[in-house]
């Protein structure tokens, strides 16, 4: 991955988002969703689900998948996978980076 053309925006404090979870970052006219996993790695996804657009951030998350929280559709965040029916979409996925407790999106 070439990060020299990557934009990095300031997103939160890692500790914002406690262990298996996910939080809303709106940016620009886009919602976006940071994932922190059970191993402490930060992901991040488009924040809204590509079947009914709704936020990704108030579903569920567990075992590296986020649970859309109107039709249970699931997705694996860290490579933003459709997981079956009834979405059959991928999300699109970011490079995260952290430094000095912050939380950084790669937006191009």
């Amino acid at each position: 991955m070439n990060t020299a053309a990557t934009n990095w925006i300031a997103a939160c404090d890692a500790d914002e988002i406690d262990e298996e979870d996910v939080m809303r970052f709106d940016h620009d006219g886009r919602t976006y969703a940071i994932y922190r996993s059970p191993d402490d790695e930060y992901f991040a996804t488009d924040g809204l689900c590509t079947h009914e657009q709704i936020h990704l951030a108030d579903g569920l998350v567990m075992d590296h998948i986020i649970e859309c929280p109107k039709h249970n559709g699931r997705f694996d965040y860290r490579t933003g996978q459709a997981k079956g029916a009834p979405v059959c979409v991928n999300l699109k996925t970011y490079p995260v980076k952290l430094d000095g407790g912050k939380v950084f999106l790669g937006l191009a």
